[in-house]
């Protein structure tokens, strides 16, 4: 696979403001972003239990 060029980040950016609308686009991004923070969160409680066992 070939990484996204200029033209196709604007063609998805194009699509995504006809679906969501121009004020919808910040609150699903943030949706987005705090989706993966809560995941990244999720897999580092999971690696601390461990740790504190072997302390």
């Amino acid at each position: 696979m070939r990484s996204l060029g200029v033209t196709e980040l604007i063609i998805i950016l194009g699509i995504a403001v006809l679906l969501f609308g121009g004020r919808k686009i910040p609150e699903v991004a943030k949706g987005l972003g705090e989706g993966i923070r809560n995941f990244k969160n999720a897999l580092k409680s999971e690696e601390k239990p461990e740790e504190k066992k072997q302390a």
